[in-house]
C-alpha cells in the first residue's frame, strides 16, 4: 500500500475530478472530504472519509481500520470542531461533535449495517471506536 498521504491525495483528486465519486476499493462507498485544523500543527488538513446520514446530520467513524489508537483526525476534531465538508460538488462549514452513550451505539450500528467493515474494525481493537456527528453551521 502506498504512503497514506499519497493514497489520500489520489482519492481527493479523483473526488474533485468526478463530483464526489471515486472508484477502486471505495466505489459505491459514500465519501466526503473533511478539512480540519491540525491539533498540533494548526494547518488545514483534508482527508476522505466514509459517512452515513442521520437525518440532516452526517456521521463519521474514527475507526483507523481497527488500529489500537484513534486516527490523527480524531484529535484534530476534538481540539478544533469547526470543519469544512465537501459532499459531492457542495462545500460547507460544519461543527463536529463526539457522539456518546446510546446515540453513539445507534449511529455506529446504523453505519455498520450499511458498511459491515466497521463491525470488523471494532472486533480488531479493544478501544471503543469514536463516532462524530457533523452538523451544518
Amino acid at each position: 500500500m502506498p504512503d497514506i498521504n499519497e493514497f489520500n491525495r489520489r482519492i481527493i483528486e479523483e473526488f474533485h475530478a468526478n463530483g464526489g465519486k471515486v472508484g477502486g476499493q471505495f466505489a459505491g462507498v459514500p465519501l466526503l472530504l473533511l478539512t480540519a485544523t491540525g491539533a498540533k500543527t494548526g494547518r488545514q488538513l483534508t482527508i476522505p472519509l466514509a459517512y452515513s446520514k442521520d437525518g440532516e446530520r452526517l456521521v463519521i467513524i474514527a475507526s483507523k481500520a481497527g488500529a489500537p489508537h484513534n486516527p490523527d483526525w480524531y484529535h484534530n476534531l476534538v481540539a478544533h470542531p469547526e470543519v469544512t465538508v465537501e459532499l459531492g460538488k457542495e462545500r460547507f462549514r460544519a461543527s463536529a461533535a463526539l457522539a456518546k452513550g446510546e446515540e453513539r451505539e445507534r449511529l455506529f450500528r446504523n453505519q455498520a449495517k450499511l458498511m459491515p467493515m466497521f463491525d470488523d474494525y471494532q472486533k480488531k481493537t479493544a478501544r471503543q471506536i469514536p463516532v462524530f456527528v457533523l452538523e451544518r453551521v
